[in-house]
């Protein structure tokens, strides 16, 4: 059995350790589609924990980043393990590391991705070292690094599904609340694009002839909007449109991105069919649209299990002599897949922050150690449960 107060004390002296090989990654840029800077971050990640003896194997992709598995159990263990889950990609285009670097001001850190999820990726790496030293013939628990959450996982998902059948239970490091929560629930969520073709015409001379794309799919949009329903914490947002020529051109084509978000899984396929024929419907005759599904987040419901995970994780935090409590958010993760295999799930367990996707992005520096400490003590409590 190994001594919580041991663990603790493992990772306070490796405190500057890892402040630098968050240094290394948030000043890595790492864009979803920046296949080189996200296996760069692969790459630090694995070379990092090979020389701490952690076993690690790459699975190699031809266009998204490459997927990492890191491994600390006995060999022929049979033993079912706990996963550590961790995204290596950012929202953040080529060069932004260099324009906006690492730093420390004051109790925060800042720079691209540093909460979202840099932070968590370092704690993960260095739970997975702290207790293959503490326990050198290894405990049950294992790792994976992906490299698309941004865009839904649509590369990663299949990896993360098979890997997390037969896990006791899943920690995802995203980013903790700014309230120092972990996160318990999050709503499931569907990304689509609609493509509308009308028919250019010029609109002077031959008005009646076009077929105004830019105003089928304005009226689409209305209906799209309207099926938001903050009591059922159903929201349908329209980020992205686009569309016609010139001003002086009736639009050939438009276009726009946008997504669903629900609580209840009920719900989901209620408002897809609802959304679905809001595309169809025909409002400027002789316009034809299409609807693409680009990605999907499925929700993250805390179970009965789940709440017992969190049980241990808050009495763990209570021994490094902190609290984080509990929040459900509206934002998506890959914390869904899991808990769709009916695994427990927590989420949020990497350090405290907020702004993410934003140039104000941050984390607590102080978290990064407590959030590593309470993890790596929350996963001995649960490994002695066997």
């Amino acid at each position: 059995m190994i001594s919580e107060k041991m663990v603790a004390a493992w990772f306070e002296r490796r405190r500057s350790d890892m402040v630098d090989l968050l240094r290394d990654l948030v000043n890595t840029d790492s864009h979803t589609h920046d296949k080189a800077g996200v296996d760069d971050v692969v790459d630090q990640i694995r070379n990092f924990l090979e020389t701490a003896g952690v076993k690690t194997r790459m699975i190699e992709q031809e266009v998204a980043g490459n997927l990492l598995h890191a491994d600390i159990r006995p060999a022929g263990s049979n033993a079912v393990p706990v996963l550590l889950l961790g995204h290596c990609d950012t929202v953040f285009p080529k060069g932004e590391a260099a324009r906006r670097p690492f730093q420390i001001v004051g109790a925060r850190a800042y720079g691209p991705g540093v909460a979202d999820m840099k932070g968590g990726l370092v704690i993960n790496a260095f739970v997975l070292a702290g207790l293959k030293a503490l326990a050198p013939d290894g405990l049950p628990v294992r790792a994976l690094f992906t490299s698309d959450e941004e865009i839904a996982s649509p590369v990663s998902r299949d990896e993360i599904t098979r890997t997390s059948r037969n896990v006791r239970a899943v920690f995802n490091a995203e980013p903790g609340r700014p309230s120092g929560n972990v996160t318990v629930g999050r709503k499931g969520g569907v990304f689509m694009r609609v493509d509308v073709e009308g028919r250019g015409a010029h609109s002077g001379s031959h008005f009646t002839y076009g077929i105004s794309a830019v105003e089928e799919l304005a009226r689409k949009i209305i209906g799209l909007h309207a099926l938001t329903d903050l009591d059922k914490g159903v929201t349908v947002n329209v980020g992205v449109v686009k569309g016609g020529l010139t001003l002086n051109t009736v639009a050939p084509s438009a276009s726009a991105e946008f997504e669903l978000r629900y609580v209840d899984a009920r719900h989901r396929n209620e408002y897809m069919a609802r959304i679905e024929n809001i595309i169809a419907t025909e409002h400027v005759h002789g316009a034809r649209a299409k609807l693409t599904v680009t990605g999907e987040f499925l929700p993250l419901v805390q179970t009965d299990a789940a709440k017992a995970i969190y049980r241990i994780y808050d009495s763990a935090a209570a021994a490094v002599g902190v609290h984080f409590g509990e929040e459900f958010s509206g934002g998506c993760s890959d914390a869904g897949i899991p808990c769709s295999l009916g695994v427990p799930t927590l989420c949020g367990t990497g350090p405290v922050g907020g702004g993410a996707h934003t140039v104000e992005e941050y984390i607590e520096i102080d978290t990064l150690l407590t959030r590593a400490q309470t993890l790596a003590v929350a996963i001995v409590r649960l490994l002695d449960e066997r």
